[in-house]
């Protein structure tokens, strides 16, 4: 069975520190670090003490490739996947969680697909590159399906990493809901080399929502039975926004429904 584990991405504004609590109390299997403007977020040693302190495995490392994440462990984003990879290996995690380049990080990106299988081989961890999307406008009334006008390429090589050679892959639901991909195709595409998922979910508007899944229109539910039919064995991650929760007690309850959501669905079929 895979780990059942859960983001420290989803208890924000809160911190690094409250998301091991949560795990912990509430029966995850894992946690997966987030590495961003939380200060002890960036601080192997501190991570280290957390897990340690709550008897809870890390399962992966999330780079900090997104936009309000530039400048933390420095401007080299081959710099910044070496340290992940340092991070993960001192806390015992096997994935790296990596985005696809910027349109504009032209460098990085021409030499990217190579340069993961690089980091791979010399590090003895996996480089999960995550599916991304095309940036829309936001429209008014019901998302339409299949590509706009007013969309925008912004990544190098590509958005959809079934598209690309890479040994290990992540599918995000929220960011396949904005590009109004099928999560299931996209797993049959990438077959043994999806290695992580974030399991959350989305309506297809151009905001990345990341909603308790269940509650958005990706099906989560089919894509969870699909992976144990296909025998899925890597990690599976709750990565939810709760920004809105107003108090402790509404973070936990989507908690909660987020990974009673996971067991329910991620059902081996008898042999």
């Amino acid at each position: 069975m895979p780990l059942l584990g859960l983001s420290t991405a989803s208890v924000y504004p809160e911190s690094t520190a409250h998301a091991f609590g949560y795990a912990s109390s509430l029966g995850y299997d894992a946690v997966e670090v987030m590495v961003g403007i939380d200060a002890l977020s960036q601080q192997t040693a501190a991570v280290k003490q957390l897990s340690d302190h709550h008897e809870m495995p890390i399962c992966a490392v999330h780079a900090p490739c997104l936009l309000f994440t530039q400048r933390v462990w420095g401007t080299d984003p081959w710099g910044k996947l070496e340290r992940s990879a340092e991070m993960a290996e001192a806390v015992g995690a096997d994935v790296v969680v990596v985005h696809p380049p910027f349109r504009w990080q032209k460098e990085y990106a021409a030499g990217f697909v190579d340069g993961i299988a690089a980091l791979e081989s010399s590090t003895g961890i996996a480089f999960a590159v995550e599916n991304m999307y095309p940036w829309r406008s936001p429209s008014r009334g019901a998302a339409k399906r299949g590509p706009t006008k007013r969309s925008m390429e912004m990544y190098l090589p590509g958005w959809d990493p079934s598209e690309e050679d890479y040994a290990n892959t992540t599918v995000d639901l929220s960011h396949a809901a904005i590009a109004h991909d099928d999560v299931v195709e996209m797993a049959d595409r990438l077959g043994d080399r999806l290695r992580h998922v974030h399991l959350t979910d989305g309506t297809g508007s151009a905001k990345d929502e990341h909603l308790v899944p269940g509650r958005g229109s990706m099906n989560a539910d089919v894509f969870l039975r699909h992976l144990a039919a296909q025998g899925f064995s890597g990690h599976i991650v709750l990565e939810i926004n709760t920004r809105r929760c107003s108090t402790r007690e509404e973070r936990e309850v989507d908690l909660v429904e987020s990974l009673a959501f996971a067991r329910e669905h991620f059902v081996v079929p008898a042999r």
